[in-house]
């Protein structure tokens, strides 16, 4: 059989992974390892393109909105009035403007952004996440498991749906959440959470009369159980998650990383003290002592509803998009706080080591509507790399006169998790086995996205 004509089941099935990442027609690529470690800015909703990275100045009003325009440090490039901080970040930043997620639906976009797999309505829980990815080819690293959420309690819905996920990997290769349980699983609900430096690292915050040696006592009794139990898949997965969140009870130097007590004010008010820029600066501490990959989860908030999705439906009680931008937990303290990390890890030397991606569902309609709110848009969306093998100061994709589609090509869920695994020095041809040992593609279709890396 010709090569051609060779389906990609068929090469694997022949054994033949080395050959086929490097001499096959559906090999699609591979970068030299760049980065070390990965921050995911994760905003699950659908973050509105217009009102921040893909303005629109020359388009009517119910589509540009009322917020001005400024300019970046890259020559034509503007963004909204609240995006100043990474107006003068962009020779940092690859900005994609033309991600496309294929779908409207929030599950489906947001198991596929999460995944890098074009999932259907019926495997947004079943697809691993591409930090449980991460975790299952990386192990964990320096008493952090291989895939860390920060706090990881976002519930899309309804009804509210867990997309964190080890999936066919299985559940130990599910991030450990920092914030523990998430205590308001219906978002709709508005609670009153602990402030959020205790909120994000709840998690890790031994029990009343928890001490180290009782501590050390109950893991040698977990390790006991463990054996017996060895043979049992599901007990093993549980096994290993509780392996994982005594490790980092009782390691010091993990601990101290999440004790934001020990940063400065200074830089505590860089980042912004706010929600996500408090989850950005626990961020930066994890990679820094050493924590393989990290989620910042800003998306559902049991206080402040869907944070993206505004529809401005009834009982939502959003001002208009435009003005809901302006506020510090939304596109304005994002700004604040993604500008402060990017500046933070490149003034640290860690930039270079580490990939920074932004991701959310989807953009949101070019017409604003009649509630003063954007409806889902999966025909286009921004999303930007920075750090660990990318190549800053770049805009990728252009979009029509009123951000509707893309003008130059677009970009998919999958190729994004292209670039992330190619950034990490990942054979794209690599193969992974699920709970039962069948070959699974670490990733059926995508390319990196070009110019990128």
């Amino acid at each position: 059989m010709p090569i051609a004509l060779l389906s990609r089941r068929d090469v694997l099935c022949a054994g033949g992974v080395a050959v086929a990442a490097s001499a096959l027609p559906f090999a699609r690529g591979h970068s030299s390892v760049k980065a070390k470690s990965v921050i995911y800015l994760w905003l699950a909703g659908g973050v509105t393109h217009h009102d921040s990275f893909d303005p629109k100045p020359d388009a009517p009003e119910e589509i540009r909105g009322t917020l001005d325009t400024i300019q970046t440090t890259l020559p034509g490039v503007r963004f909204t009035e609240v995006m100043p901080q990474l107006a003068k970040q962009t020779n940092k930043i690859a900005l994609v403007r033309t991600f496309a997620a294929g779908t409207d639906d929030h599950f489906q976009a947001q198991a596929r952004a999460l995944s890098g797999r074009m999932v259907n309505l019926q495997q947004i829980d079943t697809e691993p996440n591409i930090g449980a990815v991460m975790s299952k080819l990386n192990g964990p690293r320096a008493g952090f498991p291989g895939y860390v959420a920060v706090p990881g309690t976002t519930r899309p819905g309804p009804p509210p749906k867990n997309l964190f996920v080890g999936g066919w990997l299985g559940r130990q290769y599910g991030p450990f959440m920092t914030g523990g349980k998430a205590k308001n699983e219906d978002f709709t609900a508005r609670v009153k959470e602990a402030p959020e430096e205790e909120f994000t690292r709840q998690a890790v915050r031994p029990g009343a009369g928890l001490d180290k040696d009782r501590l050390e006592g109950r893991r040698t009794l977990r390790e006991k159980l463990d054996n017996a139990l060895k043979h049992s898949e599901p007990a093993s997965a549980i096994a290993d998650e509780f392996r994982g969140a005594f490790d980092m009870l009782l390691s010091p130097s993990v601990r101290a990383a999440f004790d934001l007590s020990n940063e400065p004010d200074k830089v505590r008010d860089h980042y912004g003290k706010t929600k996500i820029g408090t989850r950005c600066l626990l961020a930066r501490r994890l990679v820094e002592a050493g924590a393989p990959f990290v989620m910042v989860d800003y998306g559902y908030d049991p206080e402040y509803g869907n944070l993206w999705d505004q529809h401005n439906a009834p009982g939502q009680n959003f001002p208009h998009v435009c003005e809901l931008a302006k506020r510090p937990y939304h596109l304005a303290g994002v700004d604040r706080a993604f500008a402060a990390l990017l500046e933070d890890l490149a003034a640290r030397g860690r930039l270079g080591e580490t990939l920074v991606v932004f991701l959310t569902d989807f953009g949101r309609t070019p017409k604003i509507n009649k509630d003063g709110g954007r409806d889902h848009w999966g025909r286009t969306g921004s999303i930007f790399f920075a750090g660990g093998g990318v190549k800053g100061g770049q805009v990728i994709g252009t979009t029509d006169k009123h951000g509707s589609d893309p003008t130059t090509a677009a970009y998919s869920p999958a190729d994004t998790a292209a670039t992330i695994y190619s950034a990490l020095g990942i054979e794209l041809g690599t193969v992974l086995h699920d709970r039962e040992g069948r070959s699974i593609p670490l990733l059926p279709v995508g390319t990196p996205i070009k110019g990128v890396l």
